[in-house]
């Protein structure tokens, strides 16, 4: 059985991710691999729950450390009810944002150590961690349009913008620290031109 690959796709808001998991799980359903388009929070019906309680609300409804909480339990479900189990079958998991976002959010702009997050992480989801992590980076000016042509914000989405600049800086930090994982991709480019340099970068796992 071909084995199944863990993708995650992060960065800020309005770069694209969802639109990405979307046409990258047709491509490899187009080579016949199953593909599992997922998101976080959220994934699994226990996941989902709790991603109402911190998507909603004001922006300071839960402090940093309950955010972490609150995502650690969300994931530590996700993974075992979805995640491991597609991977399992030699499924290839797409995930919209997983653990490294949590070490942006509640770490970069939250003040959150690395090293409590993680801990984290391995007590919730026995330390699993994507094959490859796409970083998405688009401009500013870029993010704020595709935003206003969304419409509306979740709290996230609502964070001020000296949280959103730590934010960033904490992504494009552990991309550089972890080369052989993370992938930066320019995703000003037109959405199909991002799909062809994420597939490109999975080639020499394709069959």
């Amino acid at each position: 059985m071909t084995p199944g690959r863990f993708i995650t796709l992060e960065g800020g808001e309005g770069v694209g991710k969802s639109t990405q998991i979307r046409s990258v799980a047709a491509a490899l359903e187009a080579c016949g691999i199953e593909a599992v388009a997922t998101r976080e929070p959220g994934g699994s019906a226990g996941a989902e729950a709790i991603r109402s309680l911190l998507m909603e609300g004001s922006d300071d409804r839960w402090n940093a450390r309950s955010e972490a909480l609150l995502f650690a339990a969300a994931r530590a479900d996700h993974v075992a009810r979805t995640i491991r189990p597609a991977l399992s079958r030699g499924a290839w998991v797409l995930c919209d944002r997983f653990v490294d976002s949590s070490r942006a959010y509640q770490g970069g702009g939250g003040g959150i150590t690395d090293a409590d997050l993680l801990a984290l992480h391995g007590f919730g989801s026995e330390g699993l961690m994507p094959h490859r992590t796409f970083l998405l980076t688009v401009s500013p000016d870029e993010a704020a349009r595709r935003l206003a042509e969304r419409g509306g914000n979740d709290r996230m989405g609502n964070k001020p913008l000296d949280y959103q600049a730590r934010l960033t800086a904490r992504f494009v930090e552990m991309a550089q620290a972890e080369t052989d994982r993370w992938r930066i991709i320019d995703a000003d480019r037109a959405a199909e031109e991002v799909t062809a340099a994420i597939l490109a970068d999975l080639a020499e796992w394709l069959p």
